[in-house]
C-alpha cells in the first residue's frame, strides 16, 4: 500500500522586513545576509498570529469537506508551543471544523517535530487505511534584537494530509536516523528567545547529515545518481548547499548540476519567509515542486534530510505521482507572497518587542487589520481567544 503526501499547503503571515534594509541597519554589510546566508526576505508576524493560527491558515487552504470526514488524527509539531497543557492540535481541530472522533495531538523536538509527526502518521495510516492524518508545522523563529541570530528567525507553517495511495508524494519505507545529546540550540522554559551555537550548529547539521546519508547509502545500495533532488530544513538557505556540497564529489559533473539547480529551487520559499523550524522541510520540498522551472517526472526520488538540534536527524526519501502538479496549489501561494506588506526596520522592531500579556491580564487585539482568515484576538481569563473569520 502506498502512503504519503497527498495534499501539502502554505502560510506564512502578511509582513515582512527586507533584509537588504536589516542589514544595513544592523551596519552590516547586505551580502552578508543575501548571499551568505542566502536571504532575501524575514517573515515578521503581529501580534494576531500565533503557531496555532498560522497552522490553522495553512490547513483552511487545503481541506475539504471530504478531507474533514476523514481525518481522525491531527499531529502538530512545533517548538513555539503556547500551553505547556494543552495540545496545540486541538485548537486547530476545532478552527477547522472537523468531527470529533479524533485523535488531537502535540509533538516536540526542535526543528524535527513535523517528521516525527509523518513518521507516527504513516504508522496510522498503515492499520487504517481508510483515514487521513493532518500533520502541522508551525513556529516562530526568535532569536531577539541586534543578536547573532536575528537573521535568521521567520515565521510561518506547513500543512500536510497524509494518506494510502497519495496524489503528490508516495514517502518510501526505509530511512535512516540518528540521536545525540548535543546543547547547539535550545530555548529554556521561562525564554520566550532561542539560545544558539551558531558554529557548532552548523557542524552538527552537517556531522548528522553525512552520518544518516552514510548509513542510508549502505542500507539500500543506492547513491546521489538515483535522486533527483535532495530538501533539507533550512534555518538559512545557505545551510542545505553546505551539506549538499559535502557529498557531490561521488558523482560526474552533469549530476551535481542538476542537484545544486533542484537546490536553489527548494529554497525559492525559504529564503522569502526566513526559518519556521518544523516547517522547514517541508516548505523546501514545496518550493521545489512549485519553482522549478520544469516540472519533474512522475517517479523521481527525492531525498528528504529532517534535523531538530538537541539533536535528531533522519534522511528519508518520498517518490512523486503521476501529475502532482494537479493537487499543488501555487496560484494561492503566488497570491500570498504577492499579497505582503513590506515593513521598515523600526516598524519590525516595534512589532517583536509586542508581547501577550503573561501575568494574567485580558487583553482584545485588533484582527482587523490582518488578512489571514484565522486569528488570535486577545486573552480573556487566561484563554486564548481564536476567531475563524468564515465562519
Amino acid at each position: 500500500m502506498k502512503i504519503g503526501i497527498d495534499k501539502i499547503g502554505f502560510y506564512t503571515p502578511n509582513l515582512y522586513v527586507d533584509m537588504n534594509k536589516l542589514a544595513v541597519a544592523r551596519d552590516v554589510e547586505p551580502e552578508k545576509f543575501t548571499i551568505g546566508i542566502g536571504q532575501e526576505k524575514m517573515a515578521v508576524p503581529p501580534l494576531t498570529q500565533d503557531s496555532v493560527t498560522m497552522a490553522a491558515n495553512a490547513a483552511l487552504e487545503i481541506i475539504d469537506e471530504v478531507d474533514k470526514e476523514a481525518i481522525d488524527f491531527v499531529i502538530f509539531g512545533t517548538e513555539t508551543g503556547i500551553d505547556h497543557s494543552k495540545s496545540a492540535a486541538v485548537y486547530v481541530h476545532h478552527l477547522l471544523g472537523l468531527h470529533p472522533n479524533a485523535r488531537s495531538i502535540e509533538v516536540k523536538h526542535a526543528c524535527y517535530g513535523a517528521t516525527a509527526a509523518i513518521q507516527m502518521a504513516k504508522g496510522h495510516i498503515a492499520l487504517n487505511p481508510e483515514s487521513k492524518v493532518l500533520v502541522l508545522g508551525s513556529d516562530i523563529a526568535r532569536y531577539g534584537l541586534n543578536t547573532a541570530g536575528e537573521s535568521t528567525q521567520g515565521a510561518g507553517a506547513v500543512a500536510l494530509i497524509i494518506s494510502a495511495n497519495p496524489k503528490i508524494m508516495t514517502l518510501e519505507d526505509k530511512s535512516t536516523y540518528l540521536t545525540s545529546d548535543i546543547m547547539d540550540f535550545w530555548r529554556p522554559i521561562y525564554s520566550d528567545k532561542a539560545f544558539v551555537n551558531g558554529k557548532f550548529s552548523n557542524e552538527q547539521y552537517i556531522a548528522f547529515f553525512n552520518t544518516v546519508w552514510d548509513k542510508f547509502k549502505e542500507e539500500t545500495d543506492m547513491d546521489l545518481n538515483d535522486f533527483e533532488a535532495i530538501c533539507y530544513h533550512l534555518p538559512y538557505t545557505k545551510m542545505g548547499l553546505k551539506a549538499l556540497r559535502t557529498i557531490l564529489d561521488d558523482v560526474p559533473e552533469d549530476v551535481q548540476e542538476k542537484l545544486k539547480a533542484n537546490y536553489q529551487a527548494s529554497t525559492q520559499y525559504n529564503r522569502n519567509v526566513g526559518n519556521i523550524y518544523t516547517g522547514s522541510l517541508y516548505l523546501s520540498l514545496l518550493s521545489l515542486l512549485e519553482e522549478k522551472s520544469e516540472d519533474l517526472d512522475s517517479g523521481s526520488r527525492i531525498g528528504l534530510f529532517s534535523y531538530g538540534s538537541g539533536a535528531v536527524g533522519e534522511f528519508f526519501t518520498g517518490v512523486l505521482e503521476p501529475n502532482y502538479q494537479e493537487h499543488l496549489y501555487k496560484n494561492h501561494h503566488d497570491e500570498l507572497f504577492a499579497s505582503r506588506k513590506e515593513i521598515s526596520v523600526s516598524e519590525y522592531e516595534e512589532i517583536f518587542e509586542e508581547t501577550l500579556p503573561a501575568d494574567g491580564s485580558n487583553i482584545e487585539l485588533d484582527i482587523n487589520e490582518d488578512p489571514a482568515p484565522i486569528c488570535l484576538s486577545g486573552i480573556t481569563d487566561n484563554m486564548r481567544q481564536y476567531v475563524n473569520k468564515l465562519r
